[in-house]
């Protein structure tokens, strides 16, 4: 489980590095393309920590104390990763509507660090398990 969230992590990481590298953004087949396999990427990973990784805990799969204190500590926190993560794929993922690029950067920008806090989290969850 470790393992694989770590994997999905860094491919999240090198896709959002793709796009970010992509400024000033222009309405282009490529970023569109871009742009919908980053939010897939995004969704992917943030639906297996949330589900999996959360869910083995909530489930009572998880029995040592230590992780499951550590868990509930860091879980409001991740909660509000998810939800921006998200919202980032709920505006950007343009399977369904339109995509509108004026707010891109400062988007990438929010989800940067919301990533970072994000990471931070798990590390300290990982660590824990292993610990």
């Amino acid at each position: 489980m470790i393992n694989k969230l770590l994997s999905e992590r860094q491919e999240v990481l090198v896709m959002f590095c793709q796009v970010a590298g992509l400024e000033p953004y222009t309405r282009t087949q490529s970023l569109d393309n871009l742009l919908q396999t980053f939010c897939q990427i995004l969704v992917d990973y943030t639906a297996f920590g949330h589900f999996e990784v959360f869910g083995r805990i909530g489930n009572g799969n998880e029995r040592r104390v230590r992780v499951i204190q550590m868990a509930e500590e860091i879980y409001p926190a991740f909660v509000e990763a998810t939800e921006t993560a998200v919202n980032f794929n709920d505006k950007y993922d343009i399977s369904d509507h339109q995509l509108v690029l004026d707010r891109l950067a400062d988007d990438l920008s929010e989800l940067g660090e919301t990533l970072a806090t994000r990471i931070e989290l798990e590390d300290k969850l990982v660590s824990c398990m292993l610990g």
